[in-house]
């Protein structure tokens, strides 16, 4: 039987791009079976946006916080075999699901798969939604080959996973990561790799736009960049090296950028965040959910 697909995005304080996206994300050459979206809040969307779109698409309530959003949107997705989490700024290639439907068909022992992303805006000030489009007319047709690497993690901006596992053994999203979620999309693939492989596949393509607005502010995300890190590592879903490697690449990133931040940067607060958390975990006192204090 040919496989469902839904996708699902979790969307917050973007209502204008979520609207572009939803609109490229209507051309799809595979149309998904079902389209969700969960705002963290009911101004987040314009409901019209769903309008005319040549699929089933509805709008799902849920908490605030992109991992609590994206357990209901786990939920809703019930007729579905595979769900397809986008980021309410990535723009995927025509052909993305029709490609995720095919290795999904042809690699049963394949859980997760997060593609190949052309152009990163989150590593800069941004990409326009022009811009992107652009990115992906440039690329042209897809004819390279069916790679499928293994990977550590699936990228939360565009990341497919097989529901039979996570239906099975009631995996969710931990929402013990607050807000933004940092690094949400480690954890929740780790706890999927007992069941087969995470792989990055070279055929599913597209472009993160990285839109600054709708993210964390500086000091509760930097905060975050130290606290879940050490909080995902003891649960054993990342190996000490890796927070420690991880966490002092960003710490060292904020520092060296604070005399003269990025203008799209908090780097400042970003250290602030950073130190704070230093300062919980020598106390034994470090948790990903204080910077719902902030």
């Amino acid at each position: 039987m040919p496989l469902k697909i839904a996708i699902a995005i979790a969307t917050a304080g973007r209502r204008e791009v979520l609207g572009d996206t939803l609109a490229f994300v209507a051309r799809q050459s595979r149309p998904p079976d079902e389209l969700l979206v969960c705002p963290a809040r009911p101004d987040d969307i314009d409901p019209r946006c769903l309008d005319g779109l040549p699929f089933p698409a509805r709008i799902v309530a849920g908490p605030i916080g992109s991992s609590a959003q994206r357990n209901v949107l786990i939920d809703a997705a019930a007729a579905a075999d595979i769900i397809v989490f986008f980021d309410d700024d990535f723009l995927p290639a025509q052909d993305f699901l029709r490609e995720a439907e095919v290795l999904f068909t042809r690699h049963a022992d394949v859980v997760v798969a997060t593609g190949s992303v052309l152009a990163d805006g989150i590593l800069g000030p941004g990409l326009t939604h022009a811009q992107g489009v652009e990115f992906l007319s440039r690329a042209g047709a897809n004819t390279g080959p069916a790679s499928l690497l293994p990977t550590f993690n699936g990228y939360g901006c565009n990341m497919a996973v097989r529901l039979a596992p996570v239906r099975q053994h009631r995996y969710r999203f931990d929402e013990r990561l607050p807000l933004y979620g940092w690094l949400e999309d480690v954890d929740f693939s780790r706890q999927l790799a007992s069941h087969g492989r995470i792989v990055k596949a070279g055929r599913l393509r597209g472009v993160h736009l990285g839109t600054k607005a709708g993210r964390s502010p500086g000091k509760r995300l930097g905060y975050s960049q130290v606290a879940n890190r050490i909080y995902i590592m003891r649960k054993g879903h990342m190996s000490p090296l890796q927070a420690l490697q991880g966490n002092l690449k960003n710490i060292a990133s904020n520092l060296a950028h604070s005399l003269t931040p990025e203008p799209w940067v908090d780097r400042r607060g970003r250290l602030a965040g950073n130190a704070l958390a230093l300062w919980d975990w020598l106390r034994g006192r470090v948790d990903p959910e204080r910077i719902l204090r902030f």
